[in-house]
């Protein structure tokens, strides 16, 4: 478990937002969420991102939550840092999972602007001060107006900021301009990473730490070379990279993460099931997942073992075969 007084530095890159799979019960698919923790740490990503997103968190019991974050815990074995989601808009619920994140044994939470209940910026701040004195775990702040309908200003960061608890924000709103008006406000080693895999290039490009991602799930290895690229002053390769993506990133933006979801199914990683109110995709777009999938070429996209084996969903695994031919 990560201290508040330790600088942030594993927090850069392509930090992959894992989602929860789940078995022909409905029950938390705890063996194929291991080989999704186990090829993003093979991949070489410096962190995992747990039960948010991706993964259905709304959905999620609290004890569910507990056992995703100590399953990741387990298969990590030191090796990167597991970020549990731990958000909430109701504050009390947002603090109780913190403290089973800390419990478990999470290096970090990320804890995302209060949603539906429309608070003020002085609420905001008021219900993250409360979480972050509740518990000795870093806190991720996490920015999504368009889940949210509340956004963190930037005034509400920058006070935020000013604390050791905070180390770092995820930045979904995809606008640029916010990370070159903070990045010269906000302390040292505080990091701004994208939510956006769409715009992470940029953002990383204008000074950017990374990007919490979902496309990252798909193509760990082709993600954090775009990540480097970046970094080593050579953009051109890296954005002949990024449009190699663009396509699936499109693709999964529109229905996630059922999208997602199964994307991995199609590559064997896991079932393509999801949780009401989220439903699995129509035909069309499972055709176009697939066919995005199959334009990134087999050496950036890897497969478990278990894919020589068959086991994917018929209908999934003709979608995929028809667009690599």
């Amino acid at each position: 478990m990560t201290s508040i007084s330790t600088p942030a530095t594993w927090l850069a890159g392509y930090i992959p937002d894992i989602p929860t799979p789940f078995d022909d019960n409905g029950s938390v698919d705890l063996a194929a969420f291991a080989r999704l923790c186990e090829h993003q740490i093979n991949a070489g990503v410096s962190a995992i991102l747990v039960s948010e997103t991706s993964g259905e968190a709304s959905t999620l019991t609290s004890a569910e939550q507990e056992r995703i974050i100590r399953a990741a815990i387990e298969t990590a074995h030191g090796r990167v840092r597991v970020i549990a989601g731990a958000g909430s808009n109701s504050t009390r619920h947002a603090i109780e999972l913190t403290q089973r994140a800390e419990a478990a044994g999470a290096d970090a939470v990320l804890s995302v602007v209060p949603y539906y209940n429309k608070p003020t910026q002085a609420g905001i701040h008021a219900h993250f001060r409360a979480i972050a004195i509740s518990s000795a775990l870093p806190i991720i702040l996490h920015d999504v107006p368009s889940r949210t309908m509340r956004e963190l200003s930037d005034d509400t960061l920058l006070r935020l900021a000013d604390s050791r608890h905070f180390i770092g924000l995820k930045d979904a709103t995809g606008d640029i301009t916010r990370l070159l008006r903070l990045r010269s406000q906000l302390p040292a080693g505080f990091r701004l990473l994208s939510g956006d895999d769409a715009t992470a290039l940029p953002f990383t490009a204008n000074g950017g730490d990374g990007c919490i991602s979902a496309v990252s799930n798909i193509a760990p290895e082709l993600c954090q070379s775009i990540f480097s690229n970046c970094r080593s002053g050579r953009p051109q390769t890296a954005r002949y990279l990024q449009s190699r993506l663009a396509p699936l990133i499109a693709a999964l933006a529109k229905e996630s993460p059922a999208a997602l979801k199964y994307a991995l199914c199609l590559l064997g990683f896991m079932s393509p099931a999801v949780r009401l109110p989220i439903v699995e995709l129509a035909d069309a777009a499972k055709a176009e997942v697939a066919s995005a999938i199959a334009a990134i070429g087999d050496e950036d996209i890897a497969c478990p073992v278990e894919i020589q084996h068959g086991r994917l969903h018929e209908d999934s695994l003709a979608h995929f075969q028809a667009q690599r031919g």
